[in-house]
C-alpha cells in the first residue's frame, strides 16, 4: 500500500518540565525546534479553577510544595506570559498546543491565541470544558488514556457533530508505561472506528514506541520531552531527553520515506544484476583435471564470481565428461563438456 498521508506531527510535550520557571519553558521551545519537532505543547494550570486547596498528592514528589494544590500555583504563568510563549512558538517554527484544565484556562487560551487544543485523558468527562472548546472551531486532539469506548464515542460524535478537526490519539495512563500496556494495536481500531486522523501519546519514556507507531502510520505522535533524566519533575519518567527526541524525529521521517516508496521485488532485481554476478558463485574445477574425465562431486567447488554455470546446477553436471582438460580453479562452462 502506497503511503499517502502527511507526515505524522511531532508534538514535544513540555508538561511541568519547565517547573514553573518561564525562562525554562522557553528554553524548551528553542530545544523542541532544534530536535525537528513539529509542535509544542504545555498544559495550562490555574489553582484556584481548577483544584482544591484539599487535593491530595497522587505521588508526593515535591519538597518545595506543601500541597497539590501549591504546585498548580507555582506552574501557572500569566496571560501576558502565555503570549510571548505562544508567539516564540510561532517563531521558532512550530505549532502551539496546550490541554486547559478549566474553563477559566480554556478563556485564557483562546485570547492567547492556539493552533490546536488538547484534551487530556483525565477531562474527556469534562463536559463543559468539551463544548466550550469545540465551540472555538480550532481543531481538537483527544487522549484516550482514561476512556472506555461508550465514552469516546461520545466526545468524538460531539466534536464531529461541529464539524471541528478531530484526532485521537492512544494514551495508556501509566508514568512510564510498560511496553505490554502501550496498546498499539489500538491504534488501527481508532481509525476503523472513527474515520479520523490517529495517534499515539507516549510516555514509555524511550523512542521505541513512536518508532512502533509511525510503522503504523500514525498521524500525531506526542511524546514528554526533559532537558536531562536527573532534572525535577513528575513526568521526567515518562519522558526522552531532547536529544533523543532529536534521533526520533529523524526515525520517523526514516521510516515514513519508506513507506511512501514500495519497492518492486522483480524491477529491484534486474537492477542489481551486475551485483548479483559479483557476489554470488560459480562452479570451478576443484583441482587439476584432464580430458575425458567424469566429474564427480569431488572434481568441483564453487566461487566468486557468479559469471561460470551456478551451484544449482551442479547436479546435472555431475557424471559428464570433461571435453578438454582443464586446470584448478577454472570456472566451467557448458562448452567445457562433452
Amino acid at each position: 500500500m502506497v503511503f499517502e498521508q502527511k507526515p505524522c506531527i511531532i508534538v514535544a510535550e513540555v508538561a511541568q518540565s519547565h517547573d514553573g520557571s518561564l525562562g525554562t519553558a522557553h528554553a524548551y521551545i528553542d530545544a523542541a525546534a532544534e530536535a525537528g519537532a513539529s509542535a509544542v505543547k504545555f498544559q495550562t494550570h490555574i489553582a484556584a479553577a481548577e483544584s482544591h486547596p484539599s487535593e491530595p498528592w497522587r505521588v508526593q514528589f515535591s519538597r518545595q510544595d506543601a500541597s497539590r494544590y501549591d504546585y498548580w500555583r507555582r506552574m501557572e504563568f500569566t496571560e501576558d506570559q502565555w503570549r510571548g510563549l505562544r508567539e516564540h512558538a510561532g517563531e521558532a517554527g512550530l505549532l502551539f498546543m496546550s490541554s486547559p484544565f478549566s474553563l477559566e484556562a480554556v478563556d485564557l487560551l483562546d485570547r492567547v491565541g492556539i493552533d490546536m487544543w488538547k484534551i487530556a485523558s483525565g477531562e474527556l468527562s469534562n463536559g463543559p470544558l468539551l463544548k466550550r472548546v469545540v465551540a472555538d472551531g480550532r481543531p481538537v486532539v483527544v487522549s484516550s488514556g482514561m476512556s472506555p469506548f461508550e465514552e469516546l464515542d461520545s466526545v468524538i460524535a460531539l466534536v464531529q457533530a461541529s464539524g471541528v478537526d478531530v484526532t485521537v490519539l492512544q494514551c495508556t495512563t501509566a508514568y512510564p508505561c510498560p511496553p505490554e500496556r502501550l496498546g498499539l494495536n489500538v491504534i488501527p481500531v481508532l481509525r476503523e472506528r472513527y474515520g479520523v486522523p490517529v495517534g499515539l501519546s507516549d510516555h514509555s519514556g524511550t523512542i521505541f514506541a513512536g518508532l512502533a507507531a509511525a510503522v503504523l502510520q500514525i498521524s500525531m505522535l506526542e511524546i514528554h520531552v526533559t532537558f536531562s533524566r536527573a532534572s525535577f519533575g513528575p513526568d521526567v519518567p515518562a519522558s526522552v531527553t531532547l536529544e533523543e527526541l532529536g534521533e526520533l524525529v529523524r526515525g520517523v521521517r526514516f521510516i515514513e520515506t519508506a513507506l511512501r516508496h514500495p519497492v518492486d521485488k522483480e524491477a529491484m532485481a534486474l537492477e542489481t544484476s551486475d551485483l548479483r554476478a559479483l557476489f554470488s558463485r560459480s562452479i570451478v574445477a576443484g583441482r587439476d583435471l584432464v580430458a575425458g574425465a567424469v566429474l564427480t562431486a569431488d572434481d568441483l567447488a564453487f566461487k566468486k564470481p557468479g559469471t561460470g554455470l551456478p551451484p544449482s546446477a551442479a547436479a546435472s553436471i555431475i557424471g559428464r565428461r570433461l571435453g578438454r582438460p582443464v586446470a584448478a580453479d577454472t570456472i566451467l562452462a557448458e562448452t567445457d563438456l562433452g
